[in-house]
């Protein structure tokens, strides 16, 4: 374990060397910034709304008593999305999505000597390959993330429109209701630490392959699967820090 640690800092720390031609990188930071935020964004969109309406009709069905006010439904829906759903389970999906094609595209480049070719040419292949995806993530995913609380908390309205649980006035309220800007921050320091986890991790698979077809795929399952360990004690530690 300690290997490999080892392996992944010094993987870092060579792909952050400064580059040999800055508009090249660039270009490639701007292909994979597209890939990732607008590639993802049906996704994540699909699965907040429906998430956001989960969560409020939950929450309302739990809270069924004439003594509590119906608008604590929209505030409980509204924190829970913002500190927990949408930041971690937007992540987990990217990490299926994004992280699973970052690990197969430099496996298959390990796999037919591609990066070996770049580095015979002088090229730092880690900086060239690694570093634009690490950018596009830890900027791509908290834009995301902010997408899926718009749309979480849509979903929650939605199902109180056409559900009947909580009335759309009620729900409103309870989203106005107390709001802390402290639950932004953590979901945006969540996001920018996913996104650093699934790029880096799957990279770091992708790179370091060996092999043929079937270890670039069995490289990509482990980097999701590391991915998701990771996210989810990240989320632990920052929640434990920041709140």
């Amino acid at each position: 374990m300690i290997y490999s640690l080892g392996k992944y800092i010094l993987l870092l720390r060579l792909s952050f060397k400064r580059p040999e031609k800055f508009s090249v990188y660039w270009a490639e930071v701007m292909r994979e910034m597209v890939s990732v935020g607008i590639g993802s964004l049906g996704i994540i969109a699909i699965i907040s709304v429906f998430i956001g309406a989960a969560t409020t009709i939950q929450v309302a069905f739990q809270l069924s008593s004439p003594l509590v006010p119906l608008s604590i439904a929209g505030k409980i829906a509204r924190d829970s999305t913002i500190l927990e759903f949408s930041p971690t389970i937007s992540a987990l999906v990217l990490a299926g999505r994004v992280g699973s094609s970052i690990a197969s595209q430099i496996g298959t480049m390990r796999v037919t000597e591609q990066i070996d070719a770049l580095e015979i040419m002088g090229v730092n292949a880690p900086g060239y390959l690694i570093a634009p995806k690490i950018i596009a993530c830890i900027t791509m995913v908290p834009l995301l993330v902010i997408v899926s609380i718009a749309l979480g908390m849509t979903g929650g309205y939605i199902a109180c429109l056409f559900g009947g649980e909580v009335t759309p006035a009620d729900y409103i309220m309870g989203l106005r209701d107390g709001f802390d800007p402290l639950t932004i921050r953590v979901a945006l320091v969540k996001a920018f630490a996913f996104g650093f986890i699934i790029a880096s991790i799957c990279a770091y698979q992708g790179f370091y392959t060996s092999g043929g077809a079937l270890e670039v795929g069995q490289s990509a399952t482990k980097g999701v699967v590391y991915s998701c360990v990771m996210i989810l004690f990240a989320d632990l530690v920052v929640t434990r820090l920041m709140l």
